[in-house]
């Protein structure tokens, strides 16, 4: 909603106020102004409509999920690089629905501006690795499976890597 240098700004004046809370020796009022502005330093790093964006996506919303995507108007100045980049993860898991090509450009936008957690990397080469599947891309769709194995360490994704390996194979 606020433009991401206006979060630090309003983080910054509350800290100005924590401090002048401390000088009045209201030492309770001065801590729970830290904590108030660390939630605006929070949500410049994790952008809250991002945020409710997975939560929707996790109990399987995804009219919720694009609700809240639709309120970021321009990703590009509004977010951060990783921010931009799980936007457009999101955006691209939404659009894989209904259009391929679109979503293969969108995780393909988000791995190259970064995604945080390696297995939110895993889980985008494995999307692009059905996409080049269902296009006849065997090498592609190959390295890309190889790709999301190694990087999924904790074993998440096995069932899914199995399967489109499966898949491959009649290819």
């Amino acid at each position: 909603m606020y433009n991401k240098y206006i979060k630090l700004v309003i983080a910054a004046g509350i800290l100005v106020w924590s401090i002048f809370q401390f000088i009045d020796g209201n030492i309770m009022n001065g801590i729970s102004l830290i904590l108030l502005a660390g939630i605006f330093v929070l949500f410049y790093f994790k952008n809250e409509f991002i945020l409710l964006a997975f939560w929707q996506l996790r109990k399987q919303n995804f009219a919720g999920a694009s609700k809240w995507l639709a309120y970021i108007k321009n990703p590009s100045t509004a977010l951060v690089q990783k921010q931009e980049g799980y936007y457009n993860f999101l955006q691209g898991i939404m659009i894989s629905q209904t259009n391929l090509t679109q979503a293969e450009k969108l995780f393909k936008k988000a791995l190259s501006l970064g995604l945080s957690m390696s297995h939110d990397v895993a889980m985008a080469k494995l999307q692009l690795a059905g996409i080049a599947m269902s296009k006849r891309r065997k090498r592609e769709a190959t390295q890309l499976l190889n790709e999301a194995k190694k990087l999924d360490t904790q074993g998440v994704l096995t069932d899914q890597v199995k399967m489109l390996k499966e898949q491959l194979k009649k290819i």
